[in-house]
């Protein structure tokens, strides 16, 4: 099951997010062979087009365990302040054929409105 997080993005910036992914037993998740993946949308039930897709880049060394989402100044402009979004964060690893997908984050975000 993935961790539940809800996010404040403030609008019209660069966001990153680092995520350290462990094991149970605390140790960082080995993340070699993985590929990582993120959205963003008004609603689960909105169609892929409608859909945000954002950075979420594993990081070197894979065996750190940490994946780095990003949204850029552009993205976060266009969010609507006067909305909430959901948001989930996927890794997957190919084994043999067969392409093994785990949700690691999911949630809530927030725009704070910009100003300037």
């Amino acid at each position: 099951m993935a961790y539940y997080e809800d996010l404040t993005i403030d609008q019209g910036t660069d966001v990153a997010i680092d995520l350290y992914l462990v094991n149970k037993d605390g140790t960082a998740k080995d993340l070699t062979g993985y590929s990582a993946a993120g959205k963003l949308a008004t609603s689960h039930d909105v169609s892929d087009s409608d859909k945000v897709a954002f950075d979420a880049n594993i990081i070197s060394p894979a065996t750190d365990g940490i994946v780095n989402l990003k949204l850029t100044n552009a993205q976060t402009t266009l969010l609507n302040h006067r909305r909430r979004y959901v948001y989930d964060v996927e890794i997957s690893s190919d084994s043999d054929g067969t392409t093994t997908i785990e949700r690691v984050l999911q949630g809530l975000i927030t725009v704070s409105p910009a100003v300037t």
